[in-house]
């Protein structure tokens, strides 16, 4: 389970952060946790995703190195634009780091 602040990639947003947990309920009172995951890329996208059951690919970002690996690739320009996102806010947020 993610947790809130999380910065995670969504299939369908790419990089964003968890912004909430919340909890909703069908029309037969039943409830269900969704993130609330809103893109870091443009704030005025949002999306709910269920908690469990999710038909989304969810996970953590690629490392540093994974990054660094596709931005190398001869086929990156192949890559689907959440994809190249995700590899240039990891890249940009590891120089950032090493510049402090």
């Amino acid at each position: 389970m993610f947790q809130k602040k999380e910065i995670i990639y969504s299939e369908t947003l790419g990089v964003c952060t968890v912004d909430d947990i919340v909890k909703l309920a069908d029309s037969r009172k039943d409830t269900y946790y969704y993130y609330l995951l809103r893109s870091v890329f443009d704030k005025n996208k949002k999306a709910y995703i269920p908690v469990e059951n999710h038909s989304v690919q969810l996970r953590n970002l690629i490392t540093r190195q994974e990054a660094f690996r596709l931005h190398e690739d001869e086929k990156f320009n192949e890559q689907s634009a959440q994809i190249k996102g995700e590899v240039q806010y990891v890249i940009e947020k590891a120089e950032s780091e090493n510049a402090k």
